[in-house]
């Protein structure tokens, strides 16, 4: 049970918290798997999960579990194996993951639509011995094995997951007939033509090995909440990916953390819509591990669609929505454009980049329920804190540390000193949701996680006078130019007011005698024409004369990542390498 205890002086925020969340939690002491079993034991009969209108019970799911456990140790997984997952959003990956729990295995997520490259890399990285992938994910991975050899050394089994499997029978049915809306959904799900060969190992069907399978018998240990759980990739705060070492305490505790501060919560009553990805640790916190913590529904969908969304909205409405700032942006505009009503959605939680006021407004305006930012990095597993759920949120700030989560803001260049409220800093953090370190990179994990338990997140951040954090940039991404720090956030807020441009990234580069100066790469509005003596005009208005942009580029679109965040370090390479002009 949580319960709130006198909140120590140290962390002042404390008193900003929504009332009825607590201000500890209590030390995680179960695995990963059994969120699962027991949801599966309070609410059998419950929706576990939908998927494209099939409905799954948790005991059915559970079951499901077990069978494909039994699967995996079948086939030589055990307690310690790294077993890598590499699927879209769908009932299989649900499966393989808790199956992987249960057994004590170590899951390694990643992207299904990598490249060779990418698989290569982060396969031979993390020295997995199974893979379960979606089956048009297998021809990149067999390029992956003709290119590296060696990952056939530890790499043995390789189980092909046919998404359209858990489509409803009607659906499943429909998918063989010629016609072009089916054709177009069966090559979007799965494999159409001959399955690929993968050299030197073993490939078998995820639904074949599963389906038939026995129960996992009950005296197979399972793990202990201390080991290894997930490896979960990240640029980290050097870009460079690396797999974040999260155990099964730190997954459950931030699920736990993520429940009680969202007051209102109904166990055994919420609906989930998971169209953020599972194998992002945003996704797989809000969406895999705390529905069953409560007993919800989880709608999966395999990719974002506006409309697919609002469609599953009409028969089986969303009460709980996690997203970044594009999902809220084109979901509320198209409802409105539609007629569709987003009523019923009573909480929503936006993370990874900023929101822009506006946005939250109609958003809430439309849902009739709150939207609350929130803040966090892979290694926290990876929620850090958030807006409280109360009149005192604000969609500019970053919000509060969670329960049990202590924060600093310290010097970047001497960690050992705090900061006074109101001067940007270095935040660091500590807490029970704290990752182990990185993946065989001792050296990287020495320098962002201190011998006490504090990580050193890389983004700076101010205490705004009603005690909110609010996020001023990663330090990273900071220019300096003429020894004066420039914060690419704050310009690209004030450039996108320019009604000329629809998007736009703020980057460093070389500038001589001041080190780096301003470069801005900008996605234009329909029909619109800029020049950079626009920019500088408009710069000198609302912006210090050295972050007034000196190089504009204009471009088709920004890259971004998985989940919409625009990746800045692509930007200055492409511009740096002359791709942006």
């Amino acid at each position: 049970m949580l319960r709130a205890v006198e909140p120590p002086s140290s962390r002042p925020w404390l008193s900003r918290y929504a009332k009825g969340v607590p201000t500890e939690i209590p030390a995680p002491t179960q695995p990963v798997h059994s969120i699962l079993e027991q949801a599966a034991e309070l609410y059998p009969n419950r929706a576990a999960v939908e998927f494209m209108g099939r409905r799954t019970s948790y005991a059915d799911l559970n079951a499901q579990v077990d069978r494909a456990a039994q699967a995996l140790l079948s086939h030589g997984v055990g307690k310690g194996s790294i077993v890598a997952i590499a699927l879209p959003n769908c009932p299989q990956h649900l499966v393989a993951f808790y199956a992987a729990m249960r057994l004590g295995a170590i899951v390694a997520e990643h992207n299904p639509t990598y490249t060779a490259v990418q698989f290569a890399h982060q396969l031979a990285d993390c020295g997995a011995t199974h893979l379960i992938a979606w089956n048009k994910t297998l021809e990149p991975v067999a390029e992956a094995l003709r290119q590296t050899p060696r990952l056939a050394d530890h790499l043995r089994t390789v189980f092909s997951v046919d998404m359209t499997a858990a489509l409803p029978a009607i659906k499943q049915l429909a998918l063989r007939l010629p016609l072009p809306k089916t054709t177009a959904l069966r090559r979007d799900m799965t494999v159409v033509g001959p399955v690929v060969e993968l050299p030197g190992v073993a490939l078998f069907s995820w639904e074949a090995v599963t389906k038939w399978s026995p129960p996992l018998g009950r005296d197979v240990p399972g793990p202990d909440p201390a080991d290894i759980a997930l490896l979960q990739y990240t640029g980290g705060t050097t870009g460079v990916p690396k797999g974040a070492i999260l155990t099964h305490s730190n997954l459950v505790a931030n699920a736990v953390q993520s429940v009680a501060w969202v007051v209102g919560i109904r166990p055994g009553e919420e609906t989930f819509y998971a169209a953020l990805p599972f194998f992002h640790a945003f996704g797989l916190n809000l969406c895999l591990l705390i529905p069953p913590l409560v007993g919800g529904t989880t709608v999966v969908f395999p990719k974002f669609s506006v409309d697919m969304v609002l469609a599953a909205h009409k028969h089986t409405p969303a009460t709980l929505f996690p997203g970044v700032p594009p999902m809220f942006e084109r979901l509320e505009r198209a409802a409105r454009q539609r007629g569709v009503s987003l009523k019923g959605i009573r909480h929503s939680i936006c993370g990874a980049m900023a929101i822009e006021p506006a946005v939250v407004e109609r958003w809430e305006a439309a849902t009739e329920g709150i939207l609350i930012v929130g803040y966090g990095l892979t290694e926290a597993s990876p929620i850090v804190g958030g807006n409280p759920t109360s009149d005192d949120r604000r969609p500019d700030c970053i919000g509060l540390p969670y329960p049990s989560t202590e924060a600093r803001i310290v010097d970047p260049d001497d960690p050992e000193r705090d900061l006074p409220d109101g001067e940007p800093g270095e935040l660091l953090v500590r807490g029970p949701q704290i990752f182990a370190g990185y993946w065989n990179c001792p050296e990287e994990t020495a320098a962002v996680l201190t011998a006490d338990g504090w990580l050193r997140t890389g983004d700076l951040v101010v205490m705004e006078p009603d005690g909110l954090l609010r996020l001023v940039d990663r330090l990273k991404e900071v220019i300096v130019t003429g020894g004066h720090n420039v914060y690419p956030s704050q310009i690209e807020k004030e450039l996108l007011l320019m009604p000329e441009i629809l998007d736009v990234t703020v980057v460093g580069v070389p500038g001589g005698d001041l080190g780096e100066w301003v470069a801005a790469a900008v996605v234009l509005a329909p029909g619109a024409k800029l020049e950079l003596e626009q920019v500088v005009e408009w710069g000198r208005q609302r912006l210090s004369r050295y972050a007034i942009p000196r190089e504009l580029f204009v471009v088709q679109d920004l890259p971004r990542s998985q989940i919409g965040k625009t990746l800045r370090r692509l930007v200055r390479k492409q511009i740096m390498d002359g791709a942006a002009v």
